[in-house]
């Protein structure tokens, strides 16, 4: 448990929004509001502000900020560079009280110094990468699925001569037949414009399809440069996406406090709903649901064709418990075992040579 008001004489809390931002700093020990600003969003305004935390809180400060991979990110990256320390706000929750930005500021170091656990900014670099090239994927993936009901709802309502010769058959063929359907001179109108429209439709298909393919290479491309990502490969039901996705939530060394805290956050931690004499607990539909579906993904691999897992399964049925009850502590125990293998991984190489040496 860490209290900031032990550690740090003034906390600068800040509500960042798309064009200004606006600071407060207040006391750690009294939590009174010393000074408070606000400017825009850029990088001049980012100097003055540092400037201007730096003359009214001398001494050991810490940054508390919500957004700080959205509104705030610039700001995060500047203040990281110039070796100030950071923690992350959770979004606050809107009330009926009186509410500006000024007020959201002071309500955000407020926060920060109430909390006992706290949490460092995400990590840029690699894994910023991995999550725009994961933000992408997942935008190319919908429009495709779009498209390709938008290229079936077309065929059920086409003319039936070309109903005919596109219906029943897997979407890679139909891109092909539509590729070479022609319109006959003498053609209906309806026959010309329904050929253009598939044809249109098709084309977007592909290029999503490409697009994706090569959004797929690129992750094969960058999650081996990360020093969890061979082992993350290694294992049975990952790929690159779902090791993509796991070093992206656990971002960084000290982000995630235990392998606990990372199964609250994938929501395969249950929760505790008991009452009375009634002791039970219920599935948890919180955290980070991306993370939740990579865990879900290994999950239904490995109960197809992984030994280990389809003997636990077979054991767990045994004593009773559903199909549906085993995935859930599959999920469970992989969250556990990814863990502890990125944890593994990313040692501090002074830590990692006393092991050794011990050992």
């Amino acid at each position: 448990m860490v209290m900031l008001a032990e550690h740090y004489d003034f906390v600068i809390g800040g509500d960042p929004d798309r064009d200004t931002i606006d600071l407060a700093i207040l006391e750690a020990g009294t939590g009174r509001v010393r000074a408070q600003t606000a400017d825009r969003t850029d990088g001049p305004a980012y100097s003055r502000l540092l400037a201007w935390a730096r003359q009214h809180a001398p001494g050991r400060r810490v940054w508390a900020l919500e957004g700080t991979s959205s509104f705030a990110a610039g700001f995060v990256t500047i203040l990281a560079e110039a070796g100030e320390d950071i923690v992350e706000i959770p979004g606050q929750k809107r009330s009926r009280r009186p509410k500006n930005d000024r007020i959201d500021a002071i309500q955000a170091a407020r926060t920060a110094l109430a909390q006992t656990q706290q949490a460092a900014p995400r990590e840029r670099g690699l894994r910023e990468a991995l999550r725009q090239v994961l933000v992408t994927r997942q935008g190319v993936l919908v429009s495709r699925t779009k498209a390709i009901n938008e290229l079936k709802s077309l065929i059920v309502v086409a003319p039936e001569h070309l109903r005919s010769q596109l219906r029943g058959l897997p979407v890679a063929k139909q891109l092909d037949r539509i590729d070479r359907l022609t319109s006959p001179v003498g053609a209906t109108i309806e026959h010309r414009v329904t050929i253009s429209t598939l044809r249109s439709i098709a084309a977007r298909i592909r290029f999503l399809i490409n697009q994706a393919a090569e959004l797929d290479v690129e992750l094969l491309v960058l999650v081996p440069q990360h020093p969890a990502g061979p082992a993350l490969l290694a294992e049975a039901g990952v790929g690159p996406v779902v090791a993509a996705q796991l070093l992206v939530s656990w971002s960084h060394r000290g982000r995630v406090r235990n392998e606990a805290a990372f199964a609250s956050l994938a929501g395969v931690a249950p929760l505790e709903a008991s009452s009375g004499q009634r002791t039970r607990h219920r599935l948890s539909r919180m955290g980070d649901r991306n993370l939740n579906r990579a865990l879900h993904t290994v999950a239904i691999t490995r109960l197809r064709c992984h030994e280990d897992s389809r003997n636990y399964e077979t054991r767990r049925s045994a004593e009773g418990k559903t199909h549906r009850d085993v995935r859930r502590s599959l999920k469970r125990i992989l969250a556990r075992r990814f863990y502890r293998l990125i944890q593994a991984a990313t040692l501090p190489a002074n830590t990692a040579d006393a092991l050794a040496k011990a050992a």
